[in-house]
């Protein structure tokens, strides 16, 4: 089983229900969980630009548990003072989300992801608070799908509008409204959100309590504030040798790809796309 956690804005006083947020009536913005990407100084920097929910990255849960250097190089902190005010208030994840979404091959191949539309069981429904998913080809069993995470307990579902074999097809908004319509707990939209305008005008089109963004943030960490792109402030912050030197060696790989499908096959490996 893969999990994400779910990681709100610094708890000042006391900690708060994450939920609460989707019973504002207001457009809920939220970083969805990335590899590789979405963690702690990237989610510091969208939380400053109006992103009111933040997922950690993806992660194999059983690989997370036994070692401690897997725990030590996925998760950092804050300074310590920082971080010794947030476990007074809130000593643990705000939850842990299932991810039925990731279309990777090797995340399908090893039962994780979207192939986990297909197995509605779980071990422990003690431990399912919300989940993700991708739909079906059959609307209704999505529907059924998303009903059942909810009669277990799932206080809100993320909907990706893609099905587990779909990449740069549009997103079937019109599906997502459908889910909206046949649920009682949060729904959040997500699928080709690259603006604050996209981002209202699918929460509008789908009547669903949030939109999340992946890759729409990527290319603009300020998005959700309603930027057109990046700020310029952020060159200040500068970029770690070791992600600098990260990215000039994709750059030499990708250079070496000589033919169509190596080309794809990296774009899937590396993007899920």
């Amino acid at each position: 089983m893969r999990s994400d956690c779910i990681q709100t804005t610094v708890c000042q006083e006391r900690k708060k229900d994450p939920i609460e947020m989707f019973h504002s009536g207001q457009l809920v913005k939220v970083c969805a969980p990335m590899v590789r990407y979405s963690k702690l100084a990237f989610r510091t920097l969208v939380r400053k630009y109006s992103c009111d929910l933040c997922y950690t990255p993806m992660i194999v849960a059983a690989d997370f548990v036994r070692p401690i250097k897997a725990r030590d190089s996925e998760f950092t902190t804050n300074q310590m003072i920082n971080f010794i005010r947030c476990c007074s208030c809130s000593p643990y994840a705000d939850g842990t989300d299932i991810s039925r979404g990731c279309p990777q091959r090797w995340a399908r191949a090893e039962g994780y992801g979207a192939c986990l539309i297909n197995k509605n069981e779980v071990e422990n429904p003690r431990f399912l608070v919300s989940v993700k998913i991708r739909i079906h080809d059959d609307l209704p069993r999505t529907v059924d799908l998303c009903q059942k995470a909810e009669a277990i307990g799932a206080p809100c579902v993320t909907v990706r509008g893609r099905t587990a074999e779909e990449r740069h097809r549009p997103v079937h908004y019109d599906a997502i409204e459908i889910i909206k319509e046949n649920m009682s707990i949060p729904v959040i939209a997500n699928g080709d959100i690259r603006s604050l305008k996209e981002a209202e005008n699918v929460w509008q089109i789908t009547g669903t309590d949030g939109v999340a963004a992946a890759r729409g943030l990527l290319a603009n960490l300020a998005m959700c504030a309603g930027c057109e792109g990046t700020p310029l402030k952020f060159q200040e912050l500068g970029t770690p040798y070791v992600c600098f030197h990260q990215h000039l060696m994709k750059k030499r790989i990708f250079n070496a790809l000589s033919s169509t499908s190596a080309v794809l096959d990296y774009f899937i490996d590396h993007y899920g796309i």
